[in-house]
């Protein structure tokens, strides 16, 4: 069994006294991080991440809400030789988040948080609106989640002038689908918010990265029709993920043609991206 969070007993590492210029001029932590957190380890794209980086030397920190699956994927990550910490917490009680995610990065120096959870939902036929409490579940997990695990870990990257933020949005960030309007935006507003940090954390040593994944082969690939244009299976998605990452790319966008052909429905005038977008299954 990994060690809880909630067993915890420690005392605050004393806090290095570099200055930025230092900290630069030493290896970047993207490189090769040791301590990795990666919230919604258990879904497909978080798992594939998890065995991805497990190996020697290297401790993860594994979030999920399933205790069961979180359980069976520290395991496996042990025996290919990581050190593995499970957090069980459910993403919608954002303020224990953020509480959780902080005493995290205060017992381990969090080298890279890759910012995972998510969840997923279409509009049904006949619906006349999304629901009310799935759309805030959507919005509670995706974006509120996102925004508390940041708010937890980023002092301390701030602190040392070291660290990496990825935040795992959606090609379906570049143009609203009409059959699933609440979860294209929670991922439009984690590109935009990831691509704001960047700017704003580049000078302190901080890399943030925005990953915007077309279809993978996860449950959550089931609720789209013709989600098997193009799609990738988690591992395939991981490797491009752990490469882009090392090589502090500010946008990692895959597979190609997916991301190109999405960027230019952003583009176009909205009434041929809108045609398009029913021609190929995802309107009305």
């Amino acid at each position: 069994m990994p060690p809880s969070l909630a067993n915890f007993t420690h005392v605050r590492r004393p806090v290095s006294m570099k200055t930025m210029s230092d900290a630069r001029a030493a290896k970047p932590v993207w490189k090769s991080p040791s301590t990795i957190l990666i919230t919604g380890a258990t879904g497909g794209i978080g798992a594939a991440l998890a065995r991805c980086y497990a190996g020697p030397d290297r401790t993860l920190i594994l979030h999920g809400r399933d205790s069961a699956r979180l359980d069976a994927l520290s395991r496996e990550c042990e025996s290919l030789g990581a050190r593995v910490i499970g957090v069980v917490h459910d993403l919608r009680d954002c303020a224990g988040a953020v509480g959780v995610f902080r005493e995290a990065s205060r017992a381990h120096r969090i080298d890279l948080a890759i910012v995972n959870a998510g969840v997923a939902h279409s509009i049904g036929a006949g619906e006349e609106v999304e629901c009310w409490d799935v759309g805030r579940e959507v919005l509670a997990v995706n974006l509120d989640g996102a925004l508390a695990t940041v708010a937890a870990v980023l002092p301390d990257m701030r602190r040392r002038a070291a660290g990496q933020i990825a935040f795992i949005s959606s090609l379906a960030a570049y143009y609203g689908l009409p059959i699933t309007p609440i979860y294209c935006a929670s991922k439009a507003a984690l590109k935009a918010y990831g691509e704001a940090l960047r700017g704003w954390l580049a000078p302190e040593g901080i890399a943030v990265s925005v990953v915007l994944p077309g279809f993978v082969r996860t449950p959550m690939m089931e609720r789209f029709p013709r989600a098997t244009l193009w799609a990738q299976s988690p591992h395939q998605a991981a490797l491009r993920i752990r490469r882009g990452l090392a090589a502090n790319k500010a946008r990692i966008a895959f597979p190609g043609a997916l991301a190109f052909g999405s960027w230019w429905l952003a583009v176009l005038p909205a009434a041929l991206s809108q045609r398009l977008v029913r021609a190929f299954g995802y309107g009305p």
